[in-house]
């Protein structure tokens, strides 16, 4: 459809926003409301009062440094009364390209006394130029009402955007079809389509505002409903599709028992045991497994997908081990190996890193049945890597991977088991509509006999007091880790960093304790050795960079510090910091940081009050939101329109309670064939990939 005022400039900077077609601008939804029904003539105006007002630009001008457009901008305003008001903006000298004399505008703030010129002003009033662009029937769309805020698309401003949406209301004929269906309407009292896309672009004179910029009135709730009330229908169709399709019916045999047992370290905890049995109960069906294994830092996930593996090995099929990141693809290797290569099964590693030759090898081992665990990257999904007998399928931290990329896995084998796992603690909520297609399993439970970490926050001018108390801890027979971030584009200014903490620390400050080094550039052999010699105490102090995020279990460290501490995320945090506390002593982590930003100082502060993985997720999904948190859109987190997975998980419950008992419980088979069709016709671009497979 045409749409007057959207010329191939504009189209491009609405397709940038996700904005291709009609439907999506009636459903990209503003994110607050403002009322501007308090529309007066400037002499009308009163102090602290917020009004709008319809005036004349007079003159413009910036005191400060006007070249460099920064200073103090000021506008005098004027209109038919004779009244004068002037708008002022800090650092505003760029409005001098947006204000010219004779500009008929609209202004919307807080009324205020300026006694230095003797008349009313407003500080950063919002604005919008009244006759550049529309004709003045389009003015009252944007004043003497409650009027809609959009977040712009490029330099399509939110009053472009009202503009649109409301000449696109105007132009079409009103939608009479409903796609959600109808008992589920009347049940919930919802709006129908057509009212609530009018009521969410153009409410009315008697609308509620506390509710509008809630995102709770009537024609709000309907379309966060729908937005979940269909990813939930598509979830639970795919979960329903995948159940029935053939798999492996794992034996769970008197050896694999034996061998799990041979395997363990130490006695599993009551929630470790809880997990392994329902893992194991999926695997015995002849139908594919989709787990999702979630459990905070070093409660024993890596453990439990062991077991699963042993199951898969014990009946003659392969394991697949896929991670995000070559470093936590390396510390599985050293895991697996170690606890499954004393039982004889071989243990490989697969990474983009491997030479040509090296490549060659390993897949001719994975081709030939000769290993039993492959771990790898993403190059374990190049079309020319095979397996003998794919059986299970285990991706690590799959939010960080694209669903396309775990179907690639699994169509390497004849529908394996997938078994995912999460050390990023996600609210139950959340896991049921990211991981919608899995089961969830949480080992809610630590190992016994371990105390909460102590953290605490340290400024780098105060370093040498750290070093005194890594100091007491070494003293006492205990080991440390010092650990640098690397950011993804600079891991070698990670490693020079370490490198030269390694020469201070080792030279300087601790010339009489052995220190070790560890960070991601050393070959496979040399990280492996440093580990080693670190795991039986031969080090004591390890300087790393984030190589030891994932992994790494040395009962017998008890210090971490973590420098320039701010630049790490908050997830990482609590990861890094779960390498301690691992054995029965009082562990400690000392994050020390630089300079700080707000955002920064509620991260440390969270860590420093709490050890809990989950309390840590909420404030660090809170702080980033879900797209930063989670990832690219490739994670399989849904791009909601109007629907927050943050702010509606009461409406996402909601509707997830209605889709599931819709699919299971159709009304009719011609309400469930327009359901399937509608998902179907709409999903792939609303949703993203989530159907995918």
């Amino acid at each position: 459809m045409y749409v007057k005022g959207v010329g191939p400039a504009r189209a491009a900077m609405l397709e940038a926003k996700g904005l291709r077609v009609v439907e999506d601008l009636l459903t990209y939804a503003p994110f607050r409301y403002e009322d501007r029904t308090n529309v007066k003539p400037i002499r009308d105006l009163a102090p602290g009062e917020m009004a709008t007002v319809l005036a004349e630009v007079q003159s413009a001008k910036t005191t400060g440094m006007p070249r460099r457009k920064v200073g103090l901008f000021q506008v005098r305003f004027t209109d038919a009364t004779g009244g004068l008001l002037t708008g002022k903006w800090f650092h505003g000298g760029y409005l001098s390209d947006v204000f010219a004399p004779g500009q008929r505008v609209s202004l919307f703030g807080k009324v205020e006394f300026d006694s230095y010129t003797g008349h009313l002003a407003m500080m950063h009033p919002e604005y919008e130029i009244l006759s550049s662009v529309d004709d003045e029937g389009d003015a009252s769309l944007h004043t003497g009402r409650i009027v809609p805020i959009y977040e712009a698309a490029g330099k399509v401003n939110t009053r472009a955007l009202r503009t649109l949406t409301n000449r696109i209301l105007a132009s079409i004929a009103p939608i009479t079809e409903d796609p959600l269906p109808s008992g589920i309407r009347t049940m919930l009292k919802l709006p129908d389509l057509w009212t609530a896309l009018q009521e969410l672009h153009r409410p009315g004179p008697n609308a509620d505002l506390r509710l509008l910029n809630a995102f709770r009135s009537p024609a709000q709730f309907r379309l966060i409903f729908e937005e979940f009330f269909w990813l939930e229908c598509g979830l639970e169709l795919k979960r329903t599709k995948a159940r029935q399709q053939p798999g492996i019916a794992f034996a769970l045999t008197e050896r694999v028992r034996e061998r799990i047992k041979e395997m363990l370290p130490f006695r599993p905890t009551g929630a470790q045991k809880k997990v392994l049995g329902e893992i194991a109960r999926d695997m015995a069906e002849p139908h594919p497994m989709y787990r999702l294994l979630q459990g905070d830092v070093g409660s024993g996930k890596t453990l439990v997908a062991m077991e699963a593996a042993i199951i898969a090995i014990e009946n003659g099929y392969q394991v697949a081990v896929l991670a995000p990141t070559e470093i936590l693809a390396t510390q599985h290797y050293f895991s697996f190996k170690r606890q499954l290569g004393k039982l004889g099964y071989v243990v490989i590693l697969m990474t983009g890193s491997c030479t040509a030759r090296e490549k060659l090898q390993l897949r001719r081992l994975a081709a030939a049945g000769l290993a039993h665990v492959i771990v790898g990257t993403h190059a374990l999904l190049e079309p020319d890597v095979e397996f003998h007998k794919l059986g299970l399928a285990i991706v690590d931290e799959q939010h960080r991977f694209g669903v396309e990329q775990r179907q690639a896995l699994m169509e390497k084998g004849a529908h394996p088991d997938v078994l995912v796992m999460t050390a990023t603690p996600i609210p139950r909520t959340l896991a049921l509509t990211i991981y919608g297609d899995l089961d969830v399993s949480v080992i809610d439970e630590m190992p016994p006999g371990r105390k909460p970490i102590v953290t605490e926050h340290v400024t780098e001018d105060r370093v040498e007091q750290v070093w005194s108390s890594v100091k007491k801890q070494i003293q006492a027979g205990r080991q440390a880790y010092v650990v640098y971030p690397v950011i993804e584009e600079s891991e070698t200014q990670a490693m020079k960093a370490a490198l030269k903490m390694y020469e201070h620390l080792s030279k300087i400050v601790f010339p009489l304790v052995p220190v070790g080094l560890l960070h991601g550039k050393l070959p496979a052999a040399d990280k492996e050795a440093a580990m080693e010699k670190f795991s039986k105490g031969e080090t004591k102090i390890l300087v790393a960079t984030t190589v030891i995020e994932v992994g790494v279990d040395v009962p017998n460290a008890t210090v971490m510090v973590v420098e320039q501490a701010e630049r790490f995320g908050l997830a990482q945090l609590h990861q890094l910091r779960g390498r301690v506390g691992r054995g029965g002593e009082q562990s400690y982590c000392i994050l020390v940081t630089g300079k700080l930003s707000d955002a920064g100082r509620e991260r440390i502060r969270t860590l420093v009050k709490s050890n809990d993985g989950f309390e840590i997720a909420e404030t660090d999904l809170r702080l980033r939101g879900p797209g930063e948190f989670f990832g690219t859109r490739q994670s399989g987190v849904p791009a909601l329109r109007v629907a927050n997975i943050l702010r509606d998980t009461d409406v996402l419950e909601v509707a997830r309670g209605q889709a599931q008992s819709f699919i299971r419980q159709p009304s009719s088979d011609v309400e469930l064939r327009r359901v399937v069709g509608y998902i179907r016709d709409h999903w792939q671009r609303r949703y993203g990939l989530v159907l995918v497979g």
